[in-house]
């Protein structure tokens, strides 16, 4: 592939596979190497791509596998975590619209295994059959981390945009 084409490719790309590691890493040199390496594998294996039309979803399947290998070095997705304690401070405005912006924000505030799976079930579309043999866990325990996830992400929700200041 020549540079020229590569360069448009990441220009187009870059930003968007940029927000689906986001999702999935904090830390910002974490990102920018699972960003990397899906590049590298992107232009090296573009020989496999059958469809044209599936260049982004390809892409992004193998941005969130990147970013799984990168996350499942660090955390054993078999193993609850004991519950967080969530300090948000509730809005002071009355009315209080949630954006998709905020909720994703929101994800940082769960444990990390339970925000994985929410991610891969909620955003990407996996199955909790496929989350369970990409993370190497059971089907049983993907339905539970989602569980939690939601429970969470609902209690923050609640807390943080629709309680009410006296």
């Amino acid at each position: 592939m020549q540079r020229e084409a590569q360069r448009q490719v990441y220009e187009y790309m870059g930003p968007k596979l940029y927000r689906t590691c986001k999702r999935y890493l904090k830390k910002e040199e974490e990102i920018e190497e699972v960003l990397a390496d899906a590049f590298y594998t992107i232009f090296t294996k573009m020989d496999q791509l059958k469809e044209l039309g599936a260049f982004e979803a390809w892409a992004r399947k193998i941005t969130v596998n990147q970013c799984l290998l990168q996350l499942k070095r660090n955390i054993n997705f078999n193993i609850y975590l004991e519950d967080t304690n969530f300090y948000l401070q509730p809005e002071t405005a009355a009315e209080t619209q949630l954006e998709e912006e905020d909720l994703l924000n929101l994800l940082n505030f769960i444990p990390e295994g339970c925000k994985t799976i929410f991610n891969l079930f909620v955003i990407e579309g996996y199955g909790h059959k496929e989350i369970a043999n990409m993370l190497q866990i059971s089907e049983g325990t993907s339905k539970s981390q989602l569980n939690v996830a939601k429970t969470k992400l609902k209690e923050l929700v609640n807390n943080h945009y629709y309680q009410k200041v006296k």
